[in-house]
């Protein structure tokens, strides 16, 4: 019998990489610029035009390949889909030493 590990809600800090934050936002952001385009049935082409950027970046993106393009790029992406972006930045509680980064879609 094989033992099971409850993981953490970061897949990507669960693997051990270093940027795993950054990597779980940009997947959310990627997640969600895909669910617009799904939901507002362009194609890949309609969209990476829309997007400013080439139809293969935008595969590539959609496809969790996202280490090229930049949490800046993937924003500017939402608010050209349509969506207005709020950043917050706050306090961290007292129990942390570090901040962290969320993502919060209304």
């Amino acid at each position: 019998m094989s033992n099971i590990e409850r993981g953490s809600t970061n897949v990507y800090a669960d693997l051990g990489l270093d940027n795993a934050e950054e990597m779980l936002v940009k997947a959310q952001l990627a997640t969600k610029i895909g669910d617009i385009i799904k939901r507002r049935k362009l194609t890949q082409v309609q969209a990476a035009e829309l997007l400013g950027i080439t139809q293969p970046k935008l595969s590539g993106l959609l496809r969790g390949q996202f280490r090229g393009i930049s949490e800046s790029k993937m924003l500017e992406c939402l608010t050209r889909l349509g969506r207005d972006i709020e950043i917050v930045v706050k306090s961290a509680p007292r129990s942390r030493t570090e901040g962290h980064v969320k993502v919060v879609f209304a």
